[in-house]
């Protein structure tokens, strides 16, 4: 009779086992999309994708740069949240999802942005345009000058908008390094995208993305949709210390895009760690200086570093390290001296410049013509 609480023990102890094993995680989901992208947000970190440089159509995914200028724009004091804006003949036409601002009845900047996140209006977002560039060509410019600057090489403006145009385009990579800029420039404008729905005009329209609804950890970011781009999603959603953002491209339907974006979501989350691997200003190795007032120099990292990496998976990392040699002063706090490799399992993960900790100057006269005389014998 003592045999079967044995086999239960037995069973138990083999399952605990196998659970206990550090598994590699499950092949990523594959999605009824055009095109997707999951980004570790703490270190910039692609965990999946697809066709994550094939260009596409942006929609009113288009508004994020939008966006992103009128952050820029409230930050340096060019304009206020109070200001108000008289909306054009030409904002108040624009077709497409709309905020129902009227012509010659002004809106101040602070409602237009609510129209333009919450409701996708593409009135108030030419409104805006037309405040901050002139006119929407002139914004235009502005648009496609930021996204070269934020290193978006594939991506090329026309609207403010995202209306259609054969010339209007982006990739989901690029996508991700704009909201992925705004998270980190703008943090005081992020609850503007976790509003779910604003009134203006005595009308009250929900915020289109379905996940604020249904996830609380997702507090953005933007939707889109338009016959030829399908319907596109960008979420970012925050859980713990980690945040994660997806980009996912033309679905076929609304409800697909949540459901889709919620996959990838839980993915990143479920199977993969963020992983604190050095400290701003830890000495990681100390390295020989040449021709310094000092010998030798503590060596790290001016920023933390982090990384993702599959869950359980921190202790069989490898690092490996490669210098400059010789090293020789002067040196600046923060200039490049060599590199540290992170490889899990033979694959190389992330590639960090290790730096110089603090300044080394050149040493007098007598002790740089030592030191020139013993690296003739080093």
């Amino acid at each position: 009779m003592r045999r079967i609480p044995l086999l239960l023990s037995a069973l138990f102890l083999s399952v605990h086992s196998a659970l206990a094993l550090d598994l590699p995680p499950p092949p990523p989901p594959q999605l009824n999309a055009s095109a997707w992208l999951l980004l570790d947000e703490s270190d910039n970190q692609t965990l999946t994708g697809a066709n994550m440089d094939t260009r596409i159509q942006p929609a009113s995914l288009t508004k994020l740069m939008t966006a992103y200028l009128v952050f820029s724009a409230l930050q340096q004091g060019a304009i206020h949240l109070t200001d108000t804006v008289e909306p054009s003949p030409h904002a108040w036409k624009t077709e497409g999802s709309r905020m129902f601002i009227n012509p010659g009845q002004p809106v101040t900047v602070d409602n237009l942005l609510h129209g333009m996140i919450v409701q996708s209006g593409n009135d108030a977002t030419v409104a805006l345009a037309e405040r901050l560039g002139g006119s929407e060509a002139g914004f235009v410019d502005m648009m496609n000058k930021a996204a070269h600057q934020l290193g978006m090489m594939h991506t090329h403006f026309v609207t403010a908008t995202g209306l259609p145009d054969p010339q209007h385009y982006t990739t989901a990579r690029d996508l991700a390094t704009l909201t992925s800029a705004i998270i980190r420039e703008f943090p005081q404008y992020m609850p503007l995208f976790a509003i779910r729905e604003f009134r203006y005009n005595n009308i009250t329209q929900p915020n289109r993305n379905r996940l604020l609804w249904t996830d609380p950890s997702v507090d953005g970011m933007k939707t889109g949709h338009t016959e030829g781009a399908g319907y596109c999603l960008i979420a970012t959603a925050h859980r713990g210390d980690r945040r994660l953002i997806s980009v996912v491209l033309g679905t076929p339907t609304d409800a697909l895009r949540a459901s889709e974006s919620q996959k990838l979501l839980n993915y990143g989350f479920q199977f993969f760690d963020t992983v604190h691997l050095y400290h701003a200003g830890q000495t990681v190795t100390t390295l020989k200086v040449w021709r310094g007032k000092s010998a030798t120099v503590n060596v790290g990292f001016t920023h933390d570093v982090v990384l993702s990496v599959p869950h359980g998976q921190e202790k069989n990392l490898v690092t490996t390290m490669t210098t400059r040699q010789p090293l020789l002063a002067p040196l600046n706090q923060g200039q490049a001296v060599g590199t540290l490799t992170v490889s899990l399992q033979g694959k190389v993960l992330a590639q960090y410049p290790l730096q110089a900790l603090v300044e080394v100057p050149v040493a007098s006269a007598l002790g740089r013509a030592w030191d020139s005389l013993m690296l003739k014998f080093h």
